[in-house]
């Protein structure tokens, strides 16, 4: 527990600083960091590392994308150019090599870098989004992600009694997830509140909240978030291991603890792109 604690306040330290130096390369780098680890992660479970040329694609794919997405000067079309290289280098290797690379290894590495990939760099996307509300998108799209499993632990610990997934997580329960959505509403409504305050004093920036649309909006990534964490267990179970990896003392790996942020990412970021100024709601002088 002590190391889990320990690994936890460092984590959290580690992020607060990120988020500080969010105008900075630091915030990019972190993100593609976050995207290579997670890639690897999962193709070493999936027994892809053994290709290590295609392997070696697919991290530089994952470190690419969230870099080119950071600069404006480089356009959607410029940043789909370079994956689509990568791509078919990938397939150029596959032709090179099929007797010894499977077409359905090389299926997972292109499917598991593409989607992991371009759901992290969403972070990236969130905080180009908006000059005034980027950075405050990222951290509501974290915690959309982590408010649920967090509300459903300690719901599910203090009154759980029906399973919800007993075959891919013993330990969750239907009390707990309803908790967890619960949780998440009453977070994101007391979030809005204090997000309204501290940029009217320390801002000085007016605008009024929309706490219905933010609440509704969060209780679907609340849902999409517990797919995303029962997901990655039954993947878990599938390949029989009890992490992803050990980065992260106590945790286990990247994925262990972004397993459900990479499905709510694309959710919240195409929901802020199309209804942020419903959310945070300024007033046309």
């Amino acid at each position: 527990m002590k190391q889990r604690l320990l690994t936890a306040v460092v984590g959290i330290s580690v992020g607060i600083l990120v988020l500080c130096l969010n105008n900075t390369l630091v915030f990019p780098i972190f993100v593609a960091f976050i995207a290579v680890m997670a890639v690897q992660e999962i193709l070493t479970v999936c027994g892809c590392r053994k290709f290590p040329v295609h392997f070696g694609m697919c991290l530089l794919f994952a470190a690419a994308i969230p870099m080119l997405t950071w600069f404006p000067q480089v356009g959607m079309v410029w940043r789909m150019f370079a994956a689509t290289i990568i791509v078919f280098f990938m397939f150029a290797g596959y032709v090179a090599d099929h007797k010894k690379l499977p077409f359905d290894k090389l299926a997972v590495m292109v499917t598991v870098t593409s989607l992991i990939t371009f759901s992290i760099t969403c972070l990236v996307s969130l905080k180009n989004m908006s000059d005034v509300h980027g950075i405050c998108y990222v951290v509501m799209a974290l915690m959309a992600a982590w408010i649920p499993d967090a509300g459903a632990y300690f719901v599910g610990t203090a009154c759980g009694k029906h399973k919800l997934c007993p075959d891919i997580s013993p330990k969750k329960t239907i009390e707990g997830a309803v908790g967890g959505l619960v949780v998440t509403a009453i977070v994101f409504i007391l979030f809005g509140m204090g997000y309204k305050y501290c940029m009217h004093t320390f801002k000085g920036i007016d605008f009024e909240v929309n706490y219905i649309a933010l609440a509704v909006i969060m209780l679907i990534a609340a849902f999409i978030s517990m797919v995303g964490d029962l997901s990655a267990s039954l993947l878990k179970r599938e390949y029989n291991i009890k992490d992803y990896g050990k980065l992260l003392p106590g945790h286990g790996g990247v994925v262990d603890r972004f397993d459900s942020v990479f499905f709510v990412l694309p959710y919240i970021m195409l929901v802020f792109n199309a209804f942020g100024q419903k959310i945070f709601i300024h007033s046309v002088s």
